[in-house]
């Protein structure tokens, strides 16, 4: 069983406060964070349905050191505003929105995870040429996003009751679990991702997440169809109790012509950063880096020519 006591590097990580800003896209407001100083190489983290910007709060200030990061609420999360239908391309356009919003100036990295990594993909073939590269985090091969089944389920369950249960803000962070489901969520993780996805509403707590983003015919999109189409210099992080198992695993690979490194992240779930964040940190950081090392490299031989 995990401690519930808040080791020292999630402390120190949690102590480094966020800036907040907003930007607009097509009419809708769009929250972020930002971490580390402008000008620095750029980081853009895309969270997974349901999710938002705080799910990187414990991840981001690892790299603020070096890099100017970014954490947006993709439109109907979090503390964005909400549209009437969400489609992927939209979701793309204000991940890049965000990013020049929150600061950063040149090409940046970008990570998505789950249906974040189909929004990164979405962002590879629409911005392609604006981008340094992309980490996919265990975004299956799904036709809908994998969220979408068990927060349907979900929905179907509070409409036979009449609507979303009551609750206190104790009783919501207390009910609070990953979708997909997972075995291991850290609990001093959970519990500040939690505390930061509810609201206030009318006296009773409510998820800050509109459920219309899981209408699977709205997104219009199939990583499938996507990956074939990215020209973007990229790596693929797969969980090993996660949603990629070896068969898809292999089909991934096919789709990216066997020219995109495939991560494991030993003893994970499918989301990483509530079980093994330091496990996906490491990763995150050790791929960033590799790819700097080349481009130094890359700079060099060509002044020198």
């Amino acid at each position: 069983m995990s401690s519930t006591a808040e080791p020292a590097w999630f402390t120190r990580a949690i102590a480094h406060t966020p800036e907040h800003g907003s930007t607009t896209v097509d009419g809708c407001d769009i929250h972020y964070r930002a971490w580390g100083t402008v000008g620095s190489p750029g980081i853009l983290l895309v969270h997974g349905g349901g999710a938002n910007s705080a799910w990187w709060d414990h991840v981001a200030p690892f790299g603020a050191g070096t890099h100017r990061i970014v954490a947006l609420d993709m439109s109907g999360h979090g503390d964005s505003g909400r549209r009437d239908s969400y489609r992927t391309q939209t979701w793309a356009k204000e991940a890049m929105a965000a990013a020049r919003a929150g600061g950063i100036e040149g090409k940046p990295f970008v990570v998505g995870h789950s249906m974040g990594g189909w929004v990164t993909s979405q962002i590879a073939v629409d911005f392609g040429d604006e981008l340094a590269g992309i980490i996919i985090v265990d975004s299956p091969l799904n036709d809908v996003p994998p969220e979408v089944g068990s927060m349907a389920k979900r929905a179907q369950s509070e409409q036979k009751r009449n609507g979303p249960r009551k609750s206190t803000l104790e009783e919501i962070v207390a009910r609070f679990r990953p979708q997909p489901a997972q075995d291991v969520v850290l609990p001093y993780v959970g519990r500040n991702i939690a505390e930061q996805s509810v609201r206030e509403v009318d006296g009773t707590w409510v998820w800050k997440f509109d459920r219309g983003i899981f209408s699977p015919n709205e997104h219009g999109f199939k990583l499938r169809d996507r990956l074939p189409e990215m020209k973007v210099r990229t790596a693929y992080v797969r969980c090993e109790h996660g949603l990629i198992p070896d068969e898809m695993a292999a089909d991934i690979n096919e789709l990216l012509d066997h020219r995109v490194p495939m991560v494991e992240l030993p003893d994970s779930g499918h989301h990483p950063m509530l079980d093994r964040p330091l496990t996906l940190i490491a990763a995150i950081r050790a791929t960033i880096g590799a790819w700097e090392v080349y481009d130094r490299i890359e700079a060099t031989g060509r002044a020198g020519m």
